[in-house]
Formats: structure tokens, C-alpha cells, sequence
């Protein structure tokens, strides 16, 4: 179910604000912060450590059957025994409780699949992350360098929070089957790639590995329905 369309002026006046002060969108120190999850850890992105933030400066806590993350620095988290490998589906849906809270621009949340050499220099990965204003990405880490499959660019599937401080959610579904992983936002492919095009020098190992969750910085976002199954 849709949430409704912010209004165009809306919009665009908080997306002209944003472009305006991106560069002074520093990284939010998250009180309290730290990972409370058992068997769960993570890795901030490059851009914030120097900054001079760490993994703490974020916080990750499950709430009952939820697991409720808001980032401070830029950071992807896993639990090293969440590993996929063949044909498998990876699911969750994330509610972003009050759109741009965090930020003066729409930032993303979503899930990654195929990790290697998790939390080291070569980590490799790609994510399908979607923005609380209709966006999706689709990026990937591959040891030092960052690839980009799918630039960040705007989607009927993706849903849009009525205003600014207005709730959104999003259901992601990273499926691999026969060859091909594809992402699905809503209920809609957003993405498609053979093996050929994720797998190889500058991109992923395999598409078998860890799974988990990426974050962009300064965005909260509460993770419920979290899960891989066989296909």
C-alpha cells in the first residue's frame, strides 16, 4: 500500500534545500549509540571515519520481533552466520518513522547480499537501497573501490512519504535464481543482472555470502519481516 505523494512544491523546496546543504551534512553522533543485537557487528563507510566517527556513533537495537537502526555515520551491518549461497531470496520491510528527520535531504536504507572478507579492506558487496522521496540505488563495495549499477534515480514502485516528518515504508527483496539477481522494491523489480554483471574484477566475489543491512548516514529506519529463504 502506498503512503501518499508529498506535494510537488514540498518536495522540491526540500530537495533544493538539500542540494544547497549537502556538503555540510555532517555525520550525527547517535546518543546512546552502539549495537545491542547479539551476533551482530558492522562497518562504517571511509567518508565517515575520516570524519573522525566510529561504529558506536550510530545505533542498532532489537525491539521485540524489530530491529530498529538509526545511523549516525554511513554503515553496513551484518551477522556473520546470515549467509545465502545458490538460489535464495533475501526480504525486509523498513519503515522509516518520520521522513528527513535526520537530515536536510532524503537518505537510504536497504539490504545487501553477496559479502565477502566481511569488515576488512576487501569487503565486496552489493546493496538495493530505496529513499523516503521515491528513489532507489543500487551500489556495491568492492574491496576499496565503489561500483554503481543503478544510479539513484526516481521509481513508480518506490514509495514517497507525504511530507517531510511523515512515516514511509518500503519493502526490499533481493531474489537470486538461475543465474540472476534482482531487486524488487513494493512488489516491483527495480533492478535485474545477469552473474556475468555483478560477478568479476571491480565487482563481487559471488553472489553467495553474507547478507545484511546498508545505511546511508543520518537515517533511521525500524527493519521488520527480516529473511532468507531458498528459492
Amino acid at each position: 500500500m502506498r503512503v501518499g505523494f508529498m506535494s510537488a512544491v514540498t518536495l522540491g523546496v526540500a530537495l533544493a534545500a538539500g542540494a544547497v546543504l549537502y556538503a555540510q551534512d555532517a555525520d550525527r553522533v547517535v546518543p546512546g549509540g552502539g549495537i545491542f543485537v547479539q551476533g551482530w557487528t558492522g562497518k562504517i563507510d571511509a567518508s565517515s571515519a575520516r570524519q573522525g566517527r566510529v561504529l558506536n556513533d550510530s545505533k542498532f537495537v532489537q525491539e521485540g520481533n524489530t530491529l530498529h537502526i538509526t545511523a549516525g555515520p554511513a554503515t553496513t551491518y551484518w551477522n556473520p552466520a546470515n549467509t545465502a549461497s545458490g538460489d535464495y531470496t533475501v526480504k525486509a520491510t523498513f519503515l522509516e518513522p518520520r521522513f528527513m528527520e535526520l537530515n536536510s535531504h532524503p537518505h537510504s536504507y536497504g539490504i545487501f547480499i553477496g559479502g565477502t572478507s566481511m569488515g576488512t579492506d576487501q569487503m565486496s558487496l552489493v546493496y538495493c537501497v530505496a529513499y523516503g522521496d521515491g528513489q532507489a540505488l543500487v551500489r556495491g563495495f568492492s574491496g576499496p573501490m565503489v561500483f554503481t549499477l543503478l544510479n539513484t534515480s526516481r521509481n513508480a514502485a518506490v514509495n514517497r512519504a507525504a511530507a517531510v516528518g511523515q512515516p514511509v515504508t518500503q519493502d526490499i527483496v533481493w531474489t537470486v535464481k538461475g543465474g540472476r539477481a534482482e531487486c524488487a522494491v513494493n512488489g516491483t523489480v527495480v533492478a535485474g543482472y545477469d552473474r556475468a554483471q555483478l560477478v568479476g574484477a571491480g565487482r563481487l566475489q559471488s553472489t553467495d555470502g553474507v547478507y545484511g543491512f546498508r545505511y546511508s548516514h543520518n537515517v533511521e529506519a525500524v527493519i521488520t519481516g527480516f529473511g532468507m529463504t531458498k528459492n
